[in-house]
């Protein structure tokens, strides 16, 4: 038996390693976006594919968003699984009706008779100095829209299993990759079967019996540092990593939430018809009786992304989030 070494390795190098796999595995599978050949993508995501594949499975396109998703439709009509991705978070926009007109909608609209096995990678949230149109946090769009599955990874190794599953399936996925978290580390073995987790669950990052922390994506470090700072006031924050915003895993959720009888919801999304809202509701719904205090957010403020100097304000930090489950052990003794 041949034992595989473990090294570090960042969230970038693991999606490259997922795509290179997927493509070595299945000849449909095709890579195609804005400087994904040559360059190898902005953050050099795809960088090698097409020396390895050819431009014609890891294909430049134009500077076309809506054509890129549109040429990809027909594609998957056809029986290819291509993979889209678009630049950045906001450059998704104008194909925003392809996909909510015909990526969403074709296998209900074909009665379940033609599937459309399309991932569309998009680069998103803040946390690297940038502006406007590239920094973006932009999910409740794609969660609100039925027909789409919608993941986040938030650790190297659930970068490479979440890209996997979403490439193998039959429906369409969108995953938002945290472009703060590209050069984050960890030991990771990719030939590990664990390696490919199933789209639909949330994992427990942190045990804890005071509170549960609701995250996702590029928050996830946030929570657990102030997790860990919480410790100085006596707390024992239980950290939730969702990973998948569609299809949601209520029943972890719920767990975790019955057990510490309180909660916060952190994203770096706006708080008025945000994630959290919808996060929020769906905990009271099913833990009403176990709760201790009303479930709270701690979310991006409602308006467009700032400067690169104001950033650090607008998302949410360790003080804020402290601040709501302060506020969470006040309502409950009041």
């Amino acid at each position: 038996m041949t034992t595989v070494a473990v090294k570090p390795a960042t969230m970038a190098q693991a999606l490259t390693r997922a795509m290179r796999d997927a493509m070595a595995a299945d000849p449909s599978v095709h890579v195609m976006g804005e400087d994904v050949g040559t360059l190898g993508g902005v953050f050099r995501i795809t960088d090698g594919l097409a020396e390895e594949f050819g431009a014609d499975r890891c294909t430049d396109t134009p500077l076309a968003e809506a054509g890129i998703l549109g040429t990809a439709v027909g594609m998957a009509m056809y029986g290819l699984r291509p993979v889209v991705e678009m630049q950045f978070d906001a450059f998704a926009y104008p194909a925003f009706e392809q996909l909510v007109s015909h990526v969403a909608k074709m296998r209900n609209r074909t009665r379940g008779k033609l599937p459309l096995p399309l991932t569309i990678r998009i680069p998103y949230g803040g946390g690297i100095g940038g502006v406007e149109h590239h920094s973006d946090a932009s999910e409740a769009y794609y969660m609100a829209t039925p027909g789409l599955h919608v993941v986040t990874p938030a650790t190297v190794a659930d970068a490479y299993g979440l890209l996997r599953a979403a490439i193998a399936s039959d429906d369409p996925v969108v995953l938002l990759e945290p472009k703060r978290l590209y050069w984050s580390k960890d030991s990771w073995n990719p030939e590990e079967p664990s390696a490919v987790e199933p789209i639909g669950r949330a994992v427990v990052r942190r045990s804890g019996r005071s509170a549960t922390l609701i995250t996702y994506g590029p928050s996830l470090p946030v929570c657990m540092e102030a997790a860990e700072a919480a410790r100085a006031e006596g707390w024992d924050l239980e950290v939730v990593d969702l990973r998948s915003l569609v299809p949601f895993d209520d029943e972890t959720v719920s767990a975790s939430v019955r057990r510490t009888g309180r909660a916060v919801v952190v994203h770096e999304s706006g708080g008025f018809g945000g994630p959290g809202g919808e996060i929020a509701a769906r905990v009271t719904e099913r833990c009403f009786h176990h709760l201790e205090a009303p479930v709270l957010r701690v979310a991006g403020f409602d308006l467009p992304y700032p400067p690169p100097m104001l950033e650090r304000h607008h998302l949410p930090g360790v003080d804020r989030i402290l601040d709501a489950v302060g506020r969470l052990q006040w309502e409950a003794e009041s």
